[in-house]
């Protein structure tokens, strides 16, 4: 395991356990514990964690860490569902993206998707964005229009956010906006961890004919600070396998249509 993949490890135990002992991560690890200590000290000086005597705990930040320090966590279904999603869009479409793992997945199955691509005055797809590594790996794959919104660059998300991203939702609209979320509940919606995001999230939900909602199973059921979407709004979920009969059947109750991927 090189240095990058034991930060990753080490992030996602503190975000989980909320505190990690030298002692306990060697063990999961199974590297020495000069070497978990080199880790924390690394990763505290990035302002990541906090350094305790002995181990580590979560820093402020644990709930939502920086996208690129997220480990491939249920990478697997996330791929599936990408696909899944990415089969929802059909040539000429303006299609909304939003930021995170699992979209930037619906983002590669889409640029390998020949009939979605075009010269960029004949583009078979328009993609808004308001995350700039989307935006990236739709250029460098393809021929797509892509649209990206203006705003403040969130480090954590790589998500633009504020009012000059704003500006730009509210002219224009989508057939299909395929957004990714932190939570999706059947009484409480869909909704994100972080308030600017959600607000960006919204103004795409009001700008699109059709909205889905891109999760994994571990996000079926659970809350985050800030609401994008009532149930209501959301017209299809896709998520994987990992999803019990009884959370799909809840949501297929509330009237959204479930793939599982």
């Amino acid at each position: 395991m090189d240095r990058y993949a034991r930060w990753n490890a080490l992030l996602e135990m503190l975000t989980e356990d909320g505190r990690v002992s030298v002692e306990e991560a060697a063990d999961r690890l199974a590297v020495s514990h000069a070497t978990i200590r080199r880790d924390f000290d690394q990763l505290a000086q990035q302002q990541m964690i906090t350094r305790t005597r002995g181990g580590a705990v979560a820093s402020g930040v644990s709930y939502d860490l920086p996208l690129r320090y997220k480990t491939a966590k249920h990478s697997a279904e996330k791929q599936r569902i990408g696909a899944a999603a990415a089969a929802l869009v059909t040539p000429g479409m303006v299609v909304a993206l939003n930021g995170g793992t699992t979209t930037t997945e619906v983002a590669r199955a889409l640029a390998v998707r020949p009939e979605l691509t075009g010269h960029v005055d004949d583009a078979q797809l328009t993609v808004v964005t308001n995350a700039l590594n989307i935006a990236n790996e739709l250029l460098v794959r393809s021929r797509m229009k892509i649209v990206v919104t203006g705003g403040i660059v969130r480090p954590q998300s790589f998500e633009l956010v504020g009012p000059l991203g704003s500006a730009v939702l509210g002219e224009v609209t989508f057939d299909i906006a395929l957004l990714g979320a932190d939570a999706i509940d059947v009484r409480l919606g869909a909704a994100a961890h972080h308030e600017g995001e959600a607000g960006m999230n919204a103004l795409m939900v009001a700008r699109a004919r059709r909205v889905v909602i891109i999760a994994d199973s571990s996000k079926l059921g659970a809350h985050a600070f800030a609401r994008i979407c009532a149930i209501e709004r959301v017209d299809t979920l896709v998520t994987d396998n990992g999803a019990g009969p009884d959370r799909i059947a809840e949501f297929e109750a509330a009237g959204v249509h479930v793939i599982c991927a």
